[in-house]
């Protein structure tokens, strides 16, 4: 599994190695959104494939970030990273804020997925050169507030803030409290947060400016660049000073989209109503999509675990009737032996003839796993269960046989019957399936009707594609 390291100030160094060369545009995908925003996004991070792998915990769920390359880095592999960690999790594949060049390579991928783009997430985002012009009839508007906060305050200049100006920030947070006038618990926290954020002021990896009349700020931006684009984080202006927002939205643009910055990004509106008609008085060139990708499996195509008949054997969905049989089954310590998996790991201490079929069916419900029941005359002798799916159009089969019913090819007649249903019904691309090199009786099994796909220390491995 990856390792996550949950995101704080200390981390920023590690985080701008990857954000600071990324074109991704989207707010998300920078140190200090991460930082400010982490009571609600929870954001934990690891590196894997030269890749930065951020995992967000929103409503106590999980999401992942698009990863995010380094010089050498390998998008593909990072996802292989992301998806092999949702399954030893037992957690759910979610994409969430991809961006919108990013869908088709991710389609492509994932054969079933659920997409959404909701509207309220889209970011504003601005030409450089129209925020540092405000050039033409289209921005006419703009320009009379800024001669007009020229003419109300003459002597007001903007100006880049360092540590120094750090008792001027604060200053700034009283007039602004003093004023603010919004109920909304949202807006409460994100002036709250943001206050918190330009204690950094000085930090080399942001920018931050504001608009000074006699030694006073009646305005504050804090930015960091992204690539080609300057993600504007915090932006505030004391009420009543008539054009300081243009006014200080125009000079930020001048003094820090430079050198090469031709995206100016605001964020998204959350919203507000309010926000959303002054972001788009502002003109901007287009709106940043994020597309939520949770990807699903093969089995979101099945209402319910089919029955499949072979020469001698029936296979059906386990039943109430099979709680005695099944759970014998499971508690065979010898046999399980070579099942790999220890049921204690999980167990949660109901009796065991209701955790393991309750269990089989929640996996099946969750769309995890479909456990067949190996009949014999109608008695259970077995399960099939075909698992581990890896949203790519394989899933892993494993096959057990009760002890008196061994020997007799049982194993390998249901274990081909639900790999040939997974593969032509189910329309898998590959089932995959292992067993220990110890296990000479499941070896003989596995090579009777798959491929050799390799072997390790503890396994051999097989492999059966359409």
């Amino acid at each position: 599994m990856l390792t996550f390291t949950p995101v704080t100030q200390r981390d920023l160094a590690r985080l701008r190695r990857y954000y600071k060369n990324c074109e991704y545009q989207l707010c998300e995908y920078s140190a200090l959104v991460k930082l400010m925003w982490r009571d609600h996004l929870r954001p934990a991070w690891a590196e894997g494939a030269g890749c930065l792998i951020v995992r967000n915990l929103i409503d106590g769920r999980y999401c992942f970030d698009y990863p995010v390359p380094g010089p050498d880095g390998d998008e593909d592999a990072a996802l292989a990273l992301i998806e092999d960690d949702c399954r030893e999790r037992d957690i759910p594949l979610v994409l969430s804020v991809v961006p919108q060049e990013k869908a088709e390579r991710l389609a492509a991928r994932y054969p079933y997925f659920r997409f959404s783009s909701p509207r309220v997430w889209r970011d504003y985002i601005y030409a450089a050169d129209d925020l540092r012009d405000f050039a033409g009839r289209r921005y006419s508007g703009q320009r009379n507030h800024i001669n007009k906060f020229r003419k109300l305050y003459p002597d007001a200049a903007f100006r880049p803030l360092g540590r120094d100006d750090r008792p001027l920030i604060t200053q700034f947070w009283r007039d602004y409290e003093a004023v603010f006038t919004k109920e909304m618990q949202s807006a409460k926290n994100e002036l709250r947060y943001a206050e918190k954020m330009l204690r950094m002021t000085g930090s080399p990896h942001f920018c931050v400016g504001g608009m000074e009349l006699d030694g006073r700020l009646l305005s504050i931006c804090m930015a960091e660049r992204c690539g080609d684009t300057l993600q504007i984080h915090i932006e505030k202006a004391l009420y009543g000073c008539e054009g300081v927002y243009p006014a200080t939205v125009q000079a930020f643009a001048q003094e820090f989209a430079v050198d090469g910055v031709r995206w100016l990004n605001r964020e998204d509106d959350a919203g507000d109503k309010g926000l959303r008609t002054s972001k788009l008085q502002y003109l901007p060139d287009h709106l940043g999509a994020k597309l939520r990708f949770d990807v699903q499996n093969e089995l979101v195509n099945i209402a319910e675990i089919p029955t499949l008949t072979t020469e001698r054997l029936t296979l059906t969905p386990l039943t109430e009737a099979d709680k005695g049989a099944y759970t014998a089954l499971c508690l065979d310590d010898e046999r399980n032996r070579w099942w790999g998996y220890d049921f204690r790991k999980d167990y949660d201490g109901r009796p065991c003839e209701d955790y393991f079929l309750a269990v089989a069916h929640e996996d099946f419900a969750r769309r995890r796993a479909a456990n067949f029941a190996i009949r014999l005359d109608g008695a259970l002798i077995g399960e099939a269960v075909l698992y581990h799916f890896d949203s790519r159009g394989g899933a892993e089969l494993g096959c057990r046989i009760s002890p008196d019913f061994a020997g007799h090819g049982y194993g390998t007649e249901a274990f081909s019957a639900v790999a040939d249903w997974a593969l032509y019904r189910l329309h898998l691309a590959h089932v995959v399936a292992k067993c220990y090199k110890e296990n000479d009786a499941s070896y003989k099994m596995l090579a009777s009707c798959m491929h050799r796909a390799g072997e390790d220390e503890t396994f051999f491995y097989f492999d059966k594609e359409v």
